[in-house]
């Protein structure tokens, strides 16, 4: 079984848009896209580095797909495996792309998601698509949580636990805290959620 993996840039207060820079992502009348630029360090890059290198395939927000498509065919010298990795997309509006190999989800996105875990193939790695997200955590598709987390609050954007998310228990397996304050940490399923009382 393939494990789905989102992998994001997160604020204190839980903000994952456009950490990029200031035009990556300004609907809602987000302003402080960039965010992540100043706490750059050889520690983070170093993990970012990793995930990059991995194998994997990507699942990913046709709102996200459409601002990587246009960059990321002309920077495979950057980062090759995301031109040969196949990109999953969850659109109700597109059907095709020049960026292959490419497939289009549309309908019941997280019955066909759940049976693209169930394939042979690499992992799944998500990134940005916060519509999607909320889709993947309501219906318990999510393996692991790898998070950099920053050192900073935003007080408005999307953010990766907007609508809630079914109880579940997680286990940190990984985690480091950069020079610059990033906490890198990587979160997999362990099970149900567990509850204890605590004793006056």
């Amino acid at each position: 079984m393939r494990k789905l993996i989102v992998l994001e840039h997160l604020s204190l207060d839980g903000v994952i848009q456009g950490p990029g820079g200031p035009e990556e992502d300004t609907s809602g009348g987000f302003t402080h896209g960039g965010w992540v630029g100043p706490y750059g360090d050889e520690v983070s890059g170093t993990a970012v580095r990793k995930q990059m290198n991995s194998s994997f395939d990507l699942l990913l927000g046709r709102k996200t797909f459409e601002i990587w498509e246009p960059y990321w065919p002309q920077h495979g010298d950057i980062w090759p495996n995301v031109n040969q990795a196949t990109k999953y997309v969850a659109s109700n509006s597109r059907t095709s792309s020049e960026w292959q190999p490419s497939v289009f989800l549309n309908g019941n996105i997280a019955e066909q998601i759940a049976k693209i875990k169930q394939a042979d193939g690499p992992d799944l790695h998500v990134w940005g698509s916060s519509v999607l997200l909320q889709t993947l955590m309501k219906h318990d598709l999510v393996d692991v949580f790898w998070l950099l987390i920053y050192p900073v609050t935003l007080g408005s954007g999307k953010r990766l636990f907007a609508d809630g998310t079914i109880p579940a228990a997680f286990k940190a397996t990984e985690s480091v805290v950069s020079p610059s304050g990033i906490i890198v940490v990587t979160y997999e399923r362990d099970g149900e959620l567990k509850t204890v009382a605590i004793d006056d």
